[in-house]
């Protein structure tokens, strides 16, 4: 992901003032410095978790589309990270914050939340492979970057509420993760004409938008007005 012709180097680079303010978000930092208020904790936990259920339909998807064992495989393991270790990450979390799973489950999408997933399952249902990694990657792109920011500046140490968060993304495992999936995207973009590469940047960067609406949505616990 860090060769010279790099494909998701350089739409990540033409993302960079929306992921600046992602990473400068007062969500994020408020996760990094422990003074985030714990009941926007709590709205973020139930929408993302929300969220995964949808963002797993999508890894299904992909490995449906995909055309050789090891990609089927990738996506496969995707989905089971995601189902299988970080919605329990969220469950543990609800559980400690009194949030009973019931309640968990029986969350519905916030305007965003549903937004964000209804752009992910168009582009899985209806697009390609490469058209699904493009959308799918700046959030698994985004949030190791985001952990890897804030373990590196030691933050969450002070607030045992958030330190777990900011040590699952910033994990070797994570990011690894979204290495590959980068990878991937430069490999399934290679000789394709610029026509598509548009297309597959108009993508990444609506996706960008979303997470940095996402962490807005979770600060002022925005739901729907009527």
């Amino acid at each position: 992901m860090t060769t010279r012709n790099s494909f998701t180097q350089a739409i990540r680079a033409k993302a960079q003032p929306i992921w600046d303010r992602e990473l400068q978000h007062p969500f994020v930092r408020g996760l990094g410095d422990g003074t985030l208020s714990l009941d926007r904790f709590r709205f973020y936990l139930a929408q993302d978790y929300v969220f995964l259920i949808e963002y797993g339909r999508v890894f299904a998807l992909a490995a449906a589309k995909a055309r050789d064992l090891g990609t089927i495989g990738f996506f496969a393991k995707l989905l089971d990270e995601t189902l299988n270790t970080e919605m329990r990450l969220h469950r543990d979390y609800c559980r400690r914050l009194g949030i009973a799973e019931a309640e968990l489950e029986a969350t519905t999408p916030a305007p965003i939340t549903h937004a964000y997933t209804r752009h992910l399952l168009t582009v899985a249902y209806s697009g390609s492979l490469v058209e699904i990694v493009a959308a799918v990657i700046p959030c698994q792109l985004g949030y190791a970057e985001i952990g890897t920011a804030l373990a590196r500046e030691n933050c969450g140490r002070e607030n045992a509420n958030y330190s777990e968060w900011i040590d699952m993304y910033s994990s070797p495992e994570f990011l690894a993760g979204a290495e590959k999936l980068g990878t991937l995207l430069d490999d399934l973009t290679a000789g394709l004409p610029a026509r598509e590469l548009a297309l597959l940047e108009t993508l990444f960067l609506t996706s960008s938008r979303y997470e940095y609406l996402f962490w807005e949505m979770a600060w002022t616990q925005a739901s729907w007005p009527v």
